[in-house]
């Protein structure tokens, strides 16, 4: 299966992806320091490992500022970018529209490899609406990418007990577990198989929610290919190929055949 682990180390962020690409970039207070912490695409960067050591010299790089409490000039230009965001006439002083536009934005520099730019964005759709259950589904993905996945964990479950029908925490939830459902397969077959029902379980709900989301589809199929049952497995992949097939990268149809045939 150390296929199917490379396929799924790369699946949890097309969730991101298809909505996050065409998504404008919104003017923001901050400039784009992006000399850092930018992958090539296959998650793997030198300054990953650096990632925490910046983190405690910039509050930025921590999901919601770390909670710390700011300077009175920090607390200004908070209320300064709050201000200027929503005078902006797409938002008219809609602060949850706003935080949504952030982030897609995040999620577009993410996309790109520009994970700081990406985390500076998802911390403004804080400032913004700190009730959005999205701003989780960014932090998650950025944990996602460094591959500190018991942090990404963290941030999906901490959605999900603000807003427990989101689809976007389930699906990257379920994407979770089937990954660490991976990783534990050479070594503990049976925590194995439980992380594969857990990605199962949330992918399922999340799909009982929304069952037009190309990307819970194909982790779905990804999962039940695990298990080998092919007929789930055959039927999420064709689902997703009915919805646009998007998330479904090359060489998995070829996969399949070779082990369910059909």
């Amino acid at each position: 299966m150390k296929q199917l682990l490379m396929l799924l180390l790369g699946l949890y962020m097309f969730t991101s992806c298809t909505q996050s690409r065409n998504s404008e970039q919104s003017k923001t207070n901050e400039t784009n320091e992006t000399d850092d912490f930018r992958t090539d695409g296959s998650g793997q960067n030198a300054a990953f490992d650096s990632w925490e050591e910046e983190a405690e010299r910039n509050i930025r790089l921590r999901p919601k500022y770390g909670k710390v409490i700011k300077t009175k000039e920090q607390i200004e230009a908070d209320e300064a970018f709050i201000r200027e965001t929503l005078q902006q006439r797409q938002f008219a002083g809609d602060r949850t529209k706003a935080s949504n536009q952030m982030v897609k934005t995040g999620f577009d520099y993410l996309y790109k490899g520009d994970l700081k730019t990406a985390m500076y964005r998802f911390n403004q759709a804080y400032l913004l609406d700190s009730l959005n259950s999205d701003i989780y589904w960014g932090f998650g993905g950025i944990y996602m990418t460094l591959q500190k996945y018991e942090e990404a964990k963290m941030q999906y479950l901490e959605g999900l007990s603000i807003s427990p029908n989101n689809t976007h925490l389930l699906t990257d939830l379920g994407t979770y577990y089937s990954l660490q459902c991976q990783l534990l397969q050479p070594t503990d077959e049976i925590q194995a198989l439980i992380s594969l029902d857990s990605a199962i379980i949330n992918l399922k709900k999340s799909y009982a929610i929304d069952s037009q989301d190309p990307n819970t589809t194909f982790k779905l199929s990804t999962c039940y290919l695990v298990r080998s049952d092919c007929d789930n497995a055959w039927r999420y992949y064709e689902e997703c190929v009915a919805l646009g097939g998007q998330p479904i990268p090359d060489g998995y149809a070829e996969y399949i055949k070779s082990k369910c045939g059909k």
